[in-house]
């Protein structure tokens, strides 16, 4: 009895899970990215002088330099699992579209960066004694809408740079600047709502970045499969 193969979203969620599972076992990536992200801010905290600019003031950008860079952690292994005994040759091999393999990377990323600031953002608010309480709900949208578009753009050239000599200098040298289009407007929402101003303040940038994330996410999608090609 012949079986159908899955569709795309099936099959973007196997991937999906196959992924979180492998780092569910091993934990290295999410260790080594929570690491760096508690550490930058303990940095940025002890080199932070209280006297010269407000926490209201350094947060956000704080906030968002941390998050990118602790992100690519993540991004960058994404692909790094399949390099073991080609285990991307039999993704490719298998019948599903190409698509549905960045879109269960890209899902798989997401859960990993939205992991790494469920801890890392009530430590920054340890850190600075910032009234993230009245404004937690804002917040979590612009971080969700900001994650998206970060691991989107992520996911794509983490796939291009999979298989170069360099991956790991290469990644944030070409993902970088597209991140600027959303950490941009989530830093200054952020900033908005830290400042206690209200959400409404803010919508014009976060109809911004879910802009960005459309964009991202569609155009991302369609151009993936382009990049698998020898």
């Amino acid at each position: 009895m012949n079986t159908a193969p899955p569709g795309l979203l099936a099959a973007a969620w196997l991937i999906a899970r196959k992924d979180l599972a492998i780092e569910f076992r091993t934990r290295s990536a999410f260790l080594s990215a929570l690491v760096l992200s508690l550490l930058s801010l303990v940095i940025f905290y002890f080199a932070w002088d209280p006297t010269a600019v407000a926490a209201l003031d350094v947060a956000p950008g704080i906030l968002w330099v941390t998050f990118t860079f602790s992100g690519l952690l993540g991004l960058h292994r994404s692909f790094g699992v399949e390099a073991q005994e080609r285990a991307m040759d039999a993704l490719l091999v298998a019948p599903v579209p190409r698509e549905s393999i960045f879109l269960g990377k890209a899902f798989a990323n997401l859960v990993f960066v939205l992991g790494v600031q469920l801890v890392a953002l009530p430590a920054l608010a340890l850190f600075y004694n910032l009234p993230f309480g009245t404004v937690v709900s804002s917040l979590a949208l612009v971080m969700v809408l900001a994650a998206i578009g970060l691991v989107c753009v992520g996911t794509l050239f983490a796939g291009i740079t999979a298989n170069t000599r360099m991956a790991e200098l290469l990644l944030p040298v070409l993902a970088l600047p597209f991140f600027v289009p959303i950490v941009l407007p989530a830093a200054t929402a952020t900033a908005r709502l830290l400042a206690g101003r209200p959400l409404a303040e803010s919508m014009a940038w976060l109809r911004i970045l879910l802009a960005f994330d459309l964009v991202f996410l569609y155009a991302c999608t369609i151009a993936f499969p382009f990049t698998l090609e020898d």
